[in-house]
């Protein structure tokens, strides 16, 4: 049995932010907005960078929770962007993985990290025919390109193109 059907024992403590129970393999973002917010659990008055993403499911399904930045990942934030500024940061596309050597205290345990450096996503066109198809079949699936969006990018000539095919290919059918 594969470690992504397996429950972690954290999902019994539903957070209201994204953590380390969440992330079964690095994940790539993208920053909506960045805000400072009150801590949500109600467990302290901090207030934290928290980061909510583009996208709404981490996978199907499962809605995607906010992420609090805590100062390395907001370090990690301020490299990326080339700003100290959280509201510069939004439309970055970040990587977010679970490191399982995050100091929290005394205590050393899992936590999430945002990659130090950006995610290279590829570009997709319809000369890779492969990656192509396997768009066309997720569009037509999911009736959006989200899925798509999340693991490559694609021009809006290009989306156009895909979702008309599509729709062309299902009036043919």
């Amino acid at each position: 049995m594969s470690n992504e059907s397996k429950t972690h024992f954290r999902k019994a403590f539903d957070s209201p932010y994204l953590s380390s129970a969440d992330i079964v393999e690095p994940t790539i973002l993208t920053i909506n907005r960045v805000s400072l917010e009150p801590d949500k659990t109600k467990k302290t008055k901090d207030v934290f960078n928290t980061a909510h993403f583009a996208e709404r499911e981490l996978r199907p399904g499962e809605k995607l929770k906010p992420m609090i930045l805590n100062a390395t990942n907001s370090k990690t934030m301020r490299s990326l962007t080339g700003s100290p500024f959280i509201e510069d940061w939004a439309g970055f596309k970040v990587t977010v993985y679970v490191d399982s050597n995050v100091k929290f205290g005394k205590e050393t345990m899992e936590g999430l990290r945002i990659s130090p450096k950006a995610p290279v996503i590829a570009w997709l066109t319809p000369e890779n025919q492969k990656g192509w198809n396997n768009a066309k079949a997720a569009y037509k699936r999911d009736g959006n390109l989200d899925a798509v969006l999340a693991r490559v990018s694609f021009s809006d000539a290009h989306q156009q193109q895909l979702m008309e095919e599509c729709a062309n290919e299902s009036r043919v059918a």
